[in-house]
């Protein structure tokens, strides 16, 4: 019994610990470096966030569902003027900030794509800031940049395990919300670096919790989504709405590091329990939005695997899965 009590004193201090760590970003302070400098913004100069959604067209795709059960939208082509929503949003002064991990072998493999990709086709109008963090600071390219465009690299810890980088991710991006992003930007979006851009992806996408729905399983029965089915684990659920894919999520800042947290904490108290989630950090994504409805998502347009022979329904594909290269970047 004194066995059982000591563990659950010792797991209740270890989280209370990675609770603190969420509220404490100092430690950046010696970590990152510019690639280009930021304006300095005061928290009052954020205006309020722009919602569209009501200019939407639902009626404009009858082949695939344009709302959810609890009223969001799901965006698909022809639904939205894109003309229209950048013009409100350049006229509401919208900024975005885009995070992505380029850490060990990812860095080569991708980033350079993923850059000048989306610089081509993210967010184009808006000022937009690319986080990108890496245990290589000096291998980040330097890319060309419109104006109000800028980079930021900061450096972080490379773990000997991709499941982790992957997990961890999360944690990080809490930190930098807190520290930084909250007080200068309206939205962030969050992306692996394994991607690239090909056509527009731009403010029709933007709200307050932005989900994905996954690819593979956008015609499948929901009995044959892959949540997380041990009970041990907290990413555990037994059913969902979709399945929601961790390579592609934003939303304002708060809101994503609501989710950051939800996940980061799981993930430990699983740690602590000896338990891995089945799809890492994009299960327990999974649990949260079953737990908290996204307020818009983005339909398989946004992430598409180009391996998907069944390309019906598909009118444009605005993010691709680069092809994988897991023999060389994972070890």
């Amino acid at each position: 019994m004194r066995q059982k009590i000591s563990a659950v004193i010792c797991s209740s201090i270890l989280l209370a610990f990675g609770f603190i760590a969420l509220r404490v970003s100092s430690r950046y302070s010696s970590n990152v470096s510019f690639l280009q400098n930021l304006p300095e913004l005061s928290p009052g100069t954020l205006r309020p966030t722009v919602s569209l959604d009501d200019t939407l067209n639902y009626e404009a795709r009858q082949d695939v569902p344009t709302r959810t059960s609890w009223n969001a939208p799901i965006i698909w082509e022809l639904m939205f003027d894109p003309d229209f929503y950048d013009k409100k949003h350049k006229e509401a002064k919208t900024t975005v900030a885009l995070t992505v991990f380029a850490v060990g072998r990812y860095l080569d493999a991708y980033l350079n794509t993923f850059l000048t990709s989306a610089e081509k086709h993210f967010m184009v109008g808006l000022p937009v800031t690319f986080y990108v963090f890496t245990d290589q600071p000096e291998k980040v390219p330097n890319i060309t940049l419109a104006p109000q465009r800028h980079v930021k690299v900061i450096k972080v810890e490379k773990y000997s395990r991709w499941q982790d980088i992957s997990m961890m991710r999360m944690k990080t991006i809490s930190e930098m919300i807190e520290k930084e992003l909250r007080h200068k930007f309206n939205y962030v979006f969050c992306f692996d670096v394994d991607q690239e851009f090909k056509e527009r992806f731009g403010s029709e996408a933007l709200g307050e919790s932005v989900a994905t729905i996954h690819a593979h399983f956008r015609k499948l029965p929901k009995e044959l989504y892959t949540y997380d089915r041990n009970p041990k684990s907290k990413a555990y659920m037994e059913k969902g709405d979709y399945y929601y894919h961790a390579a592609v999520f934003g939303g304002s800042c708060d809101k994503v590091k609501a989710l950051a947290d939800y996940c980061y904490l799981n993930i430990m108290e699983d740690k602590l329990n000896s338990v891995e989630a089945l799809w890492h950090d994009e299960s327990h994504l999974n649990k949260y939005f079953w737990l908290n409805k996204p307020t818009k998502l983005l339909s398989p347009e946004y992430c598409w695997d180009p391996y998907i022979a069944d390309m019906k329904n598909i009118l444009v594909t605005r993010l691709l899965w680069a092809p994988k290269q897991y023999e060389k970047v994972r070890t």
